[in-house]
């Protein structure tokens, strides 16, 4: 028996790290009947036999986990949004936020194509990086001309698993090869007729990049709330997080009830307008999703 790191799922193998070498692997049928698959990510128990191949045993207790890419142990989401082509969302950013917050993965927000900002871009960027970082985020503007940044960018990840989230056509193909040039990673041409980019990866692998692993995920363009509840949608926001414990009422959705501390806290200027503006769209969007019956 040995243990390591499924790296790569392709074909009904599984890649697993483990030592030095690489073993493609298949899943015991146990994994069936349990409805548990192996994911990208975990760290398994596993049958070596000879040739660099085994089985699967035993899959470890995954501290986070993601249905779309699928992928176990995440330890950090960076979040690519670009200055222009596709134009900078809050909107979207904000549903990707959220979406990463739910699933209890650190969110970092990758601000990209810095370089093709005039100032008037660069001074509406700042002021949503300043918006963002007084919340808590770490906030990165990247340029891929910009070889300082790439320092920067490659400090992230050590001894961290690190998946790419965001908009088709926001550069996170065009982001890892500037750090890593030998993935050569295919990229899209932006399509000007469009603004948006189209995908170009089509499996979930981890690559070994400055101390740390990374996923490029393919498919990571859209997100759902069909997990949260209303409930816990204003968990997904730190700043109300912290305002809701002075709400009047227990469960306060801070949308009509009286006496709510998140609402007051707009009013006063401590929480952005745009953000509580985009919590209450989402909140309407998840109460008026259709039930759904097992």
């Amino acid at each position: 028996m040995a243990e390591g790191r499924i790296m790569k799922a392709l074909s009904g193998f599984y890649y697993v790290q483990s030592d030095e070498n690489l073993y493609a692997c298949k899943g015991r049928g146990l994994f069936r009947k349990q409805k548990v698959s192996p994911l990208v990510g975990d760290l398994v128990v596993f049958d070596k036999s000879s040739d660099l191949e085994g089985y699967i045993q035993e899959i470890k207790p995954r501290k986070t986990e993601l249905s779309r890419p699928p992928i176990a142990n995440v330890d950090q989401a960076m979040i690519v949004n670009s200055v222009k082509m596709p134009q900078f969302s809050p909107l979207l950013l904000d549903r990707f936020l959220v979406f990463i917050e739910s699933k209890r993965i650190k969110p970092l927000i990758i601000i990209n194509k810095i370089d093709l900002a005039n100032d008037s871009d660069l001074k509406t960027i700042k002021e949503f990086k300043a918006i963002y970082e007084k919340i808590g985020y770490h906030v990165l503007l990247f340029s891929a001309k910009e070889p300082r940044d790439f320092m920067t960018m490659k400090s992230l990840f050590n001894d961290k698993i690190t998946v790419f989230a965001g908009q088709s056509g926001v550069g996170k193909s065009s982001i890892l090869n500037a750090v890593k040039p030998s993935l050569t990673l295919e990229t899209a041409q932006i399509s000007k007729s469009l603004g948006r980019g189209r995908h170009t990866t089509r499996h979930v692998e981890l690559l070994e990049i400055n101390g740390g692993l990374v996923a490029d995920t393919p498919g990571f363009s859209v997100v759902d709330f069909s997990h949260i509840s209303r409930e816990e949608l204003g968990l997904c926001f730190p700043e109300i997080k912290t305002f809701q414990a002075h709400c009047k009422f227990r469960g306060c959705l801070h949308d009509k009830e009286p006496g709510c501390a998140v609402k007051q806290a707009v009013a006063n200027k401590e929480m952005a307008t745009f953000r509580y503006d985009h919590y209450l769209a989402f909140l309407e969007e998840i109460q008026s999703r259709k039930p759904r019956y097992s």
